[in-house]
């Protein structure tokens, strides 16, 4: 594959196996994919391969390789995993709240699925070094960041200019990485992460509004979570735009 033949528009769930089937009767009707497209779409590792090889902000050449499992794209002494940028908070733990967000939000199953759908594209997904106790992992897992992208991006925000944060264990562990873009304007650059930092790169742009790492950071009311959910949409689409307009400038 190569970079003029990506697609920002391409559902990584349609080349996921049985993603779809049975959806609404997996996770205690809270819906879940019948497989993971972070591991199970080839398009998907075919993109970040593709999108994702080409000169860092420190010189150097990142040439990525196709592999499986824990080498699903390796360089040099790295191992990358590919992570979505969204999240939409289908716990058991939250699902008092989605009860009342289903009363809220008109056809409701429609709405997640219309979700999962736009977010599964390139836009809504990116890669981070590969381990047992890595970013993906604990921004996942931390309650600080409940897997919010915002959030998380504010943790690296931070460890690059050498402040606490939430991620900072998790991040330190790969430094080597991080490096490798310089500073933080050059992370977000790569990475095509503009539209969630101010124009200095100076401050992350939350997606729940006058916040920092509080004790619950999901969305307290319905009215937030639709609001949070359209953020994230907003952010890939504008994501996927910068997408295209790097390949495009490419030819």
């Amino acid at each position: 594959m190569n970079l003029k033949d990506l697609n920002v528009n391409f559902d990584f769930t349609t080349d996921s196996a049985d993603y779809w089937e049975n959806f609404w009767e997996r996770n205690n009707g809270l819906g879940a994919g019948g497989s993971d497209p972070d591991v199970a779409s080839k398009t998907l590792q075919e993109y970040h391969c593709v999108l994702w090889s080409k000169k860092l902000p420190n010189g150097e050449d990142l040439m990525l390789t196709k592999g499986a499992g824990s080498c699903y794209l390796t360089w040099n002494e790295f191992r990358f995993g590919s992570d979505s940028i969204t999240e939409s908070f289908r716990y058991n733990k939250y699902r008092t709240m989605i009860e009342k967000i289903k009363m809220f939000v008109p056809n409701y199953n429609e709405f997640i699925e219309d979700y999962i759908r736009k977010s599964y594209t390139i836009g809504g997904s990116i890669i981070f070094p590969k381990r047992m106790g890595g970013i993906n992992q604990s921004r996942g897992c931390h309650p600080q960041i409940k897997d919010r992208w915002d959030l998380t991006l504010e943790c690296i925000r931070k460890f690059y200019n050498d402040e606490e944060n939430p991620l900072a264990e998790c991040l330190d562990r790969d430094r080597k990485f991080f490096e490798l873009f310089v500073d933080f304007k050059g992370y977000v650059d790569y990475f095509f992460l503009q539209d969630c930092v101010s124009e200095d790169y100076s401050s992350v742009l939350f997606w729940l509004e006058d916040e920092d790492h509080i004790s619950n950071p999901l969305p307290q009311n319905p009215t937030d979570y639709v609001k949070f959910i359209e953020k994230e949409l907003n952010f890939v689409q504008k994501r996927n735009g910068r997408i295209e307009m790097y390949i495009n400038s490419q030819f």
